[in-house]
């Protein structure tokens, strides 16, 4: 399993190897001990989560307070999705900016979001399959959504498919409207939250 930490803190990408034959092919699209070693503690996880969507689907970005906040290990078992993931933390040195990792069910590539960070993601092929490892339950009084379009993320949409959004993410607002709300976490609490999980 190879690893590497995104340009947004607290976010990393996952690389397992693959074995295909004949027969056809196995991953292990997670694995205990890598994770460990990367983030310094195991991923508790209290639900999982599976999503289909067909081409263009976008949804996001989603987010929950801290505490406790939802960290997220996600993959695509099938299918192909652009999976984006955006530093909502005031505080932080990248608030605002975000990174994007491929998901595909080649490469089978994951991606891990600590709490506090907004998630995203486009279906790139139609039956896409977002399989998602929560840390908490899902909770919906502290859970928030932003616009995915919000022009000050700038985040860089596939400019081939048309956006497909539910109505909760089509009328969010804007990244700037949650903070003047003060409905963002703040980077001291979640980096309090990080070492609360460290042993």
């Amino acid at each position: 399993m190879k690893v590497r930490e995104l340009s947004v803190s607290g976010a990393f990408e996952f690389s397992p190897a693959t074995f295909p034959d004949g027969r056809g092919l196995f991953v292990s699209p997670y694995s205990a001990a890598a994770f460990t070693e990367a983030l310094g503690f195991p991923l508790h996880v209290a639900q999982s989560n599976h999503s289909v969507s067909r081409r263009g689907v976008l949804r996001g970005v989603h987010y929950a307070m801290v505490p406790p906040g939802q960290a997220k290990y996600v993959y695509c078992p099938r299918g192909a999705l652009l999976d984006v993931v955006i530093d909502l933390r005031v505080g932080s040195p990248t608030f605002g900016q975000w990174d994007s990792v491929r998901c595909d069910d080649m490469d089978f590539r994951a991606t891990y979001l600590s709490e506090g960070l907004g998630h995203a993601f486009m279906a790139l092929e139609d039956d896409t399959v977002m399989s998602y490892l929560c840390s908490t339950p899902y909770n919906p009084s502290a859970e928030y959504t932003i616009s995915p379009l919000d022009p000050a993320l700038g985040l860089a949409w596939p400019e081939d498919v048309t956006p497909v959004l539910s109505d909760r993410d089509r009328d969010a607002p804007t990244l700037a409207q949650m903070q003047a709300d003060g409905l963002l976490p703040t980077y001291d609490v979640c980096q309090a939250r990080y070492a609360a999980l460290r042993p």
